[in-house]
C-alpha cells in the first residue's frame, strides 16, 4: 500500500526538470540554423558539439546570475539585505556537502554551523547547488515561521517529495487540507482523559523492565536505548491499532562479540554461538521491523544532503523503499482489516441511519475505547491515507519519547546526584506503588530534568519550512537592515543549536542542570523569551502528543527510579559507540559527551547506550510486584 511509482527516481527527476535539460542544446540548434540560413555560416562539427555540450552550463549559468540579480533587486525594493552567504571555494558548494558529509562521521551535530555563528551570526543563507537555504537559530525568526507568519510558511513540495517514500501525504509531509484533516483526525486522541489512561504504559513498562532485570541478573549491559525503544513503540502500535507489535518479545542484543569480560561477560563460549544469536535475533519480526524503521528513516535524511537533486543519487531505484517491504508488511494487513471491518458496519446499518448530518455527527465522534485506526477508517477509506496516517503517528509516538528517554538515563549516569534528588522525589511523592497523572504533575524537579533533558537533546535537532511568499524578517540590530526572503526559498531552523547559545541560556548553556527550569534562571531567560524553548515546535503544528510523551517518558522514569539507584555508562563494550577523539568539542558543547548521538528524523544515540544498573527497589510493600 506505501506509495510507488514506476519510473526510477532518476528518470522523475528528469523528465520533471525536461524544459532545463532540452531548452539549451534546441536554442543552441537554432543558433547554429540561423548562422547556416541568414550568414551563409556553416560551423565546423567540432564547434557545433562543443555548441551543444556548453549550451548547458551556460545556460544554468544564466539562469543562476539571473535568480541572484533578481533575489537582490526584490531586497533592495524592500529595503532590505539577504542573509550573509557561507563562502565556498567549490562550484555548486560540493565543498560544503563533503564538510558537512565528514562532520556526520566525526563531529557533534552542527559542528560546522557553530564556527558559521560565530562570523556570520545566527541567520545565514547556505547555499547549496545552486539553492539557497536561508539557516536560523534565532528565537524570533522561529517565531515567525512556526506561529506569527504560519500561513506562509509549509513543508513544501521538495521536502514532501524527499519523504514521500517513508511518510507518504501523513501529517508530518502534508500542507493545507490535507494536513488540516489530518490534525483534525488526530487531535482528540491526545486529550487529558486519554493521556492519563496509563494502563498501556504500566504494562509495556513492566515488559521492559522485566527484560532490564534479567540482563542484569547476567551481569551483562545493555543498550538501554533499544529497550526504550522497544517500550515505545509497542506502546504507540496499542495505542494506534489495539494490537502492539510485540517488539518487547524479540531478542535483545548483546555488545559485539568478544567484549571486555570485566565490563560485561558475554553468555557465549564462542564467536560462533554468538553469531547465531545475533542470526536469530535478526530475524524474529519485531527486530527486521525496527531495523526497517531505522534504515529508512536514515536513508529519506540523507536525502537533503542533495536539495531537490536527491534523485540523482538514486538514480535507477528507491532505495528507501527497498527497505520498507516490511514495515508495511506489518502496517498494511491491520489497516486493510479495519478499513473492512468498517465497510461491513456500514452495509450492516444502511439504511437505518436519521440522515447525512447523523452520520457525519457519529464520524466526528470518537469512542471511548476507539483506536485511531479505528476513527481514522470512519472518515476515509482510502486505504493511501490511512495507511501514511497510521505510519507517520506511529513514528512519531515512538522515536521521540524513546530519544527522550535514552538522553534521560545517559544524563542519569553522568549526573549521579540528580538520580538521587529524582529518587527522592519518586520516593516522598509515589513510593513503590503505580504513578497517577495527578503524581507527575506534581513532581516539580521530574519535569524540570525532562525538559534540561529536551533542552540539550531535542528529538527533531534541525527542520525545515519553505517561504510561500517572499518576506522580512526585521533587523534584530538597532539601525541594521531586515533580512530578505525569497519566496520559495528554504528555511531550515535548529532547537538544537538554540537550546545551546550561552546568549540566550546564559554561560553555563552547555552545561546540564534541571535546576534552571526552577531557580530563578527561568525567570530571567525563559519566562520573557518562551520561544528560546521550542522542543515540540509551536504554532498550529505544535506537536498534538507534547503531554502524551511529557506522560509517557515520566511513567518510564518513575518506575525505573523505583528499582535502580545506579546507573553506569559502559559504552566501551562496544566500539561503534565510542565517540573519536574531540568529537564533542565544538561552540555548543563543553566537550564532555561520552556517547555518538546522530539525526535522521529525530536524534538517536550511534552504537546504542550500552549502561549497567543498580538494582535497589525503594520500600513498600509493591516494590517486588510491580516489575
Amino acid at each position: 500500500m506505501a506509495l510507488t511509482t514506476s519510473l526510477p527516481p532518476g528518470i522523475l527527476f528528469l523528465l520533471s526538470n525536461l524544459p532545463q535539460v532540452v531548452l539549451p542544446p534546441l536554442a543552441a540548434s537554432l543558433l547554429l540554423y540561423a548562422l547556416r540560413v541568414l550568414y551563409g555560416l556553416a560551423p565546423p562539427a567540432w564547434l557545433a558539439a562543443l555548441a551543444y555540450l556548453l549550451s548547458w552550463p551556460l545556460a544554468w549559468t544564466f539562469d543562476v546570475q539571473y535568480r541572484d540579480w533578481r533575489i537582490q533587486r526584490e531586497a533592495r525594493a524592500r529595503g532590505a539585505e539577504c542573509p550573509p552567504r557561507i563562502p565556498s571555494k567549490a562550484i555548486g558548494g560540493v565543498d560544503l556537502i563533503k564538510q558537512f558529509g565528514k562532520d556526520m562521521e566525526k563531529r557533534i551535530i552542527a559542528y560546522r554551523h557553530w564556527d558559521f555563528i560565530k562570523e556570520f551570526g545566527p541567520t545565514y543563507n547556505l547555499r547549496v547547488l545552486f539553492e539557497n537555504r536561508i539557516f536560523t537559530a534565532e528565537p524570533e525568526y522561529i517565531k515567525r515561521i512556526l506561529a506569527t507568519e504560519f500561513p506562509n510558511y509549509e513543508k513544501g513540495p521538495d521536502f514532501t517529495f524527499q519523504m514521500r517514500t517513508l511518510l507518504g501525504t501523513g501529517v508530518f509531509n502534508s500542507d493545507g487540507d490535507m494536513w488540516k484533516f489530518h490534525r483534525g483526525m488526530t487531535r482528540p486522541f491526545f486529550s487529558r482523559d486519554r493521556i492519563s489512561h496509563f494502563d498501556i504504559f504500566d504494562r509495556h513498562a513492566d515488559a521492559a523492565l522485566g527484560l532490564m532485570r534479567a540482563r542484569m541478573a547476567e551481569g551483562c549491559a545493555i543498550d538501554w536505548q533499544d529497550l526504550v525503544s522497544r517500550f515505545t513503540l509497542d506502546s504507540a502500535s496499542e495505542f494506534l491499532f489495539g494490537q502492539d507489535v510485540r517488539s518487547l518479545s524479540a531478542p535483545l542484543p548483546y555488545p559485539p562479540f568478544p567484549s571486555a569480560s570485566a565490563l560485561s561477560p558475554l553468555p557465549f563460549s564462542s564467536q560462533e554461538a554468538y553469531d547465531a544469536y545475533t542470526a536469530q535475533a535478526s530475524t524474529h519480526p519485531a527486530n527486521r521491523f525496527a531495523q526497517s524503521f531505522l534504515d529508512a528513516q536514515i536513508t529519506s535524511a540523507r536525502r537533503s544532503r542533495f536539495t531537490r537533486a536527491w534523485p540523482l543519487m538514486e538514480f535507477w531505484g528507491d532505495k528507501v523503499k527497498r527497505g520498507l517491504d516490511v514495515v508495511d508488511g506489518f502496517i498494511d494487513p491491520l489497516c486493510e482489516a479495519a478499513v473492512r471491518r468498517e465497510r461491513e458496519r456500514r452495509l450492516r446499518e444502511g439504511g437505518g441511519g436519521d440522515g447525512a448530518s447523523a452520520k457525519e455527527k457519529e464520524k466526528e465522534e470518537v469512542g471511548e475505547e476507539e483506536t485511531l485506526l479505528e476513527h481514522l477508517v470512519k472518515l476515509t477509506d482510502d486505504p493511501q491515507i490511512v495507511h501514511d496516517e497510521t505510519l507517520n503517528i506511529l513514528l512519531a509516538g515512538r522515536d521521540t519519547t524513546a530519544i527522550t528517554l535514552t538522553m534521560a538515563a545517559y544524563m542519569l549516569a553522568l549526573h549521579p546526584h540528580v538520580l538521587k534528588r529524582l529518587r527522592d522525589e519518586v520516593q516522598t511523592r509515589v513510593g513503590a506503588r503505580r504513578p497517577t497523572y495527578d503524581d507527575i504533575r506534581e513532581m516539580k524537579y521530574l519535569r524540570a530534568f525532562i525538559n534540561e533533558v529536551l533542552r540539550l537533546y531535542p528529538p527533531v535537532p534541525f527542520n525545515v519550512r519553505y517561504a510561500i511568499n517572499a518576506t522580512t524578517w526585521p533587523s534584530l540590530v538597532p539601525g541594521g537592515k531586515p533580512f530578505y526572503v525569497p519566496a520559495g526559498v528554504r528555511c531550515l531552523y535548529s532547537v538544537f543549536i538554540m537550546h545551546r547559545r550561552k546568549d540566550l541560556w546564559g554561560p553555563d548553556a552547555d552545561k546540564f542542570d534541571p535546576d534552571r527550569f526552577l531557580d530563578e534562571r527561568l525567570h530571567r531567560y525563559l519566562t520573557p523569551n518562551p520561544f528560546i524553548f521550542v522542543p515540540f515546535n509551536a504554532g498550529p503544528r505544535i506537536c498534538l502528543g507534547q503531554q502524551f510523551a511529557y506522560n509517557e517518558a515520566s511513567f518510564m522514569l518513575i518506575r525505573l527510579l523505583q528499582r535502580v539507584s545506579h546507573i553506569e555508562l559502559v559504552q566501551e563494550v562496544n566500539p561503534a559507540a565510542v565517540p573519536p577523539p574531540e568529537w564533542g568539542v565544538s561552540g555548543g558543547s563543553d566537550g564532555s559527551d561520552k556517547v555518538v548521538f546522530r539525526g535522521h528524523l529525530t536524534m538517536y544515540v550511534q552504537g546504542g547506550l550500552w549502561v549497567k544498573m543498580t538494582e535497589e527497589p525503594l520500600a513498600g510493600e509493591d516494590a517486588e510486584a510491580d516489575v
